[in-house]
C-alpha cells in the first residue's frame, strides 16, 4: 500500500518477508507442538481449531484497527461511530 501523501511504500519488501517469514514460522512451530502433544485427538483438534480462530480474528482485528485509524487519519479526526 502507499502513503497517499508522500507516495511511497510503507513497508519494504524485505520488512514484508520477514513479518510473512515469522507467522510462517509460528504458525508451523504452534502445530508441531499440537501434533506432538500427547493428549487424545480430539483434544489435538481443539487446540488447532481454535489456533486457526485466534489466527484469522487477529488478522481480522488488525485490519479494522487499521481501517477505523485511517478513516478517522482521512477525516481529521471528525470521525463519528456509527
Amino acid at each position: 500500500m502507499e502513503d497517499a501523501q508522500e507516495g511511497k511504500k510503507r513497508n519494504t519488501s524485505a520488512f514484508t518477508f520477514m513479518a510473512w517469514a515469522a507467522f510462517g514460522c509460528a504458525m508451523l512451530a504452534m502445530f508441531i507442538g499440537i501434533y506432538t502433544l500427547k493428549q487424545d485427538l480430539p483434544v489435538k483438534g481443539y487446540y488447532a481449531v481454535t489456533a486457526l480462530f485466534l489466527t484469522m480474528s487477529s488478522f481480522v482485528l488488525q485490519k479494522t484497527i487499521r481501517d477505523n485509524s485511517e478513516d478517522r487519519h482521512l477525516d481529521g479526526g471528525n470521525r463519528t461511530e456509527e
